[in-house]
């Protein structure tokens, strides 16, 4: 009697401290970001479904696969699933109240005006930042960028729609000015209004390598990502950034995050906020 052939699909991946250790450089070198020992439990989580689908049993037979020059798609695919993707509309909204006092205190404000989401997840700090600059540009000309490494949450953005229950964070007047309650099919889903769908581009980067061509920027919004890369990381996408920003620019991170020892280039304006040094 011939034994039957495992089922893959129930198999729970065990992943060693060798094979955690190649999965961890691996991403450091290609996204910049560190893993801790205490991820190791996260990375099997979010990585075994990519295990089953491609039927391999193993994470070291899995590592080999998306080393193949033959498998870029997959190895995009676990960059999809290890990256973190954690955000909400008018996070640390006074990020955009400086936004606004900014563009208010410009005479005049430079056009196009340029706001760059350098890790724009699944887009709502974009379309957030597009929210204001429709608020106080109106119909003059401005327009956002969002970047992401993952091309997953990227896919998402692009659609504008979102769960009816993430909208907490979106002033009121807003809402009803720049948002559509989905209906039929949409029930239960936001969408955020195509004269800013209009106005904001999603395009892949990876912050920890070379950057595309994506023009300068007035705003650049650097936040939430610098805290899972180590200094000497975040040193170097600190510096991939600034020339993307024009000197009159504000450069803004995180509340986690800081550049004190990171840049000599920039100067604090308030916390979180940067400028050029130099500029006044």
């Amino acid at each position: 009697m011939v034994d039957p052939a495992p089922d893959l699909t129930a198999l729970t991946p065990v992943i060693t401290d060798a094979e955690f250790a190649q999965f961890q450089g691996l991403l450091r070198d290609i996204t910049g970001i560190h893993l801790t020992e205490f991820k190791k439990t996260l990375l099997v989580a979010r990585l075994a479904s990519r295990l089953r689908a491609r039927q391999v049993r193993s994470f070291a037979e899995y590592y080999k696969l998306i080393r193949s020059p033959q498998e870029a798609g997959e190895l995009q695919a676990a960059i999809n699933h290890l990256t973190t993707n954690e955000t909400y509309f008018f996070r640390e909204p006074e990020h955009f109240q400086i936004l606004k006092d900014f563009i208010a205190g410009l005479r005049p404000v430079p056009m196009p005006f340029r706001v760059w989401s350098a890790a724009a997840s699944s887009g709502e700090e974009a379309y957030s930042i597009a929210m204001v600059l429709a608020d106080v540009l109106g119909g003059s000309r401005w327009e956002v960028v969002g970047t992401d490494i993952s091309t997953r949450v990227l896919d998402r953005a692009r659609t504008g729609l979102y769960p009816l229950e993430r909208n907490g964070g979106i002033p009121s007047d807003y809402l009803h000015r720049f948002c559509l309650k989905g209906q039929g099919a949409q029930d239960g889903m936001l969408l955020i209004g195509r004269q800013l769908r209009e106005r904001v581009q999603f395009a892949h980067a990876n912050l920890n390598g070379p950057l595309p061509d994506l023009g300068r920027f007035d705003v650049i919004f650097l936040r939430n990502i610098l805290i899972y890369f180590q200094n000497d990381q975040k040193r170097k996408v600190v510096e991939a950034v600034l020339p993307k920003l024009h000197p009159h620019g504000l450069l803004i991170v995180g509340h986690s995050e800081n550049l004190l020892g990171i840049s000599d280039r920039v100067k604090l304006v308030r916390p979180t906020v940067y400028r050029v040094a130099g500029t006044l």
